[in-house]
């Protein structure tokens, strides 16, 4: 009887930190939602900010041709169609290599364009103008929330994610997946603005609904693993 007693007792000693994580995981994905539709309420109010517009002047302040061109190369994976190839790409290199179910998932990316078009509908924010700020290039759609911002943090968040998890895959490959993936999403934001594409709000928006879309996809990926 002491020795169930024990056993019970380990059971439920080592199932604390994993519900202890579990909290913070659903404490976290209702703070962003809460943030995010905060922010989106705001914005929908108050299209022009002088903070957005301080941002953008301050990211700009120093600019030159060889600049311009490394902060397009920098979004070049969130234009269409290059986006939805490279997801498609990328996915086919994964079921290449045997991972069909991390392909599966890498391909659902592709409708968070739906959601990000959904949005910006709704919000109806324009773009930043030349009358406020410089542009680089003349682009398409409503400003917020950045597609860009979500689809990196969407799409590169996941594979970084991947990386600490299939430890099938080589060591070298993990550290250069890695190392390019956050190197996109530190400077995915600062390009936008950069590029004169976005407001600062919108790079934040974008951010929160791409991570808002990545605990969801963590979820249903990691649900079958601890079952």
């Amino acid at each position: 009887m002491e020795k169930k007693n024990k056993l019970y007792s380990f059971e439920f000693t080592s199932k604390i930190p994993m519900l202890f994580k579990k909290n913070i995981t659903i404490s976290l994905f209702i703070l962003f939602i809460f943030c995010f539709t905060t922010l989106s309420i705001f914005i929908f109010h108050h299209p022009i900010l002088p903070l957005d517009i301080r941002i953008s002047l301050l990211i700009q302040k120093y600019h030159a041709n060889w600049l311009d061109k490394v902060m397009l190369g920098i979004s070049f994976f969130g234009e269409i169609p290059y986006s939805l190839l490279s997801v498609l790409v990328v996915a086919a290199i994964f079921y290449w290599k045997k991972f069909k179910r991390e392909a599966l998932f890498i391909t659902f990316i592709l409708f968070s364009g739906l959601v990000i078009l959904g949005i910006k509908n709704i919000i109806n924010r324009p773009r930043p103008t030349g009358f406020h700020v410089r542009l680089v290039e003349v682009f398409r759609f409503q400003s917020y929330p950045s597609g860009h911002v979500l689809s990196y943090f969407l799409f590169f968040g996941f594979l970084i994610i991947l990386m600490s998890t299939l430890k099938q895959i080589t060591k070298g490959t993990r550290i250069v997946i890695n190392s390019i993936s956050a190197f996109l999403l530190i400077m995915i934001a600062p390009s936008r603005i950069y590029l004169g594409a976005h407001w600062f709000t919108d790079t934040l928006g974008g951010m929160l609904l791409g991570l808002i879309c990545l605990f969801p996809m963590c979820y249903f990926y990691f649900k079958k693993e601890n079952n």
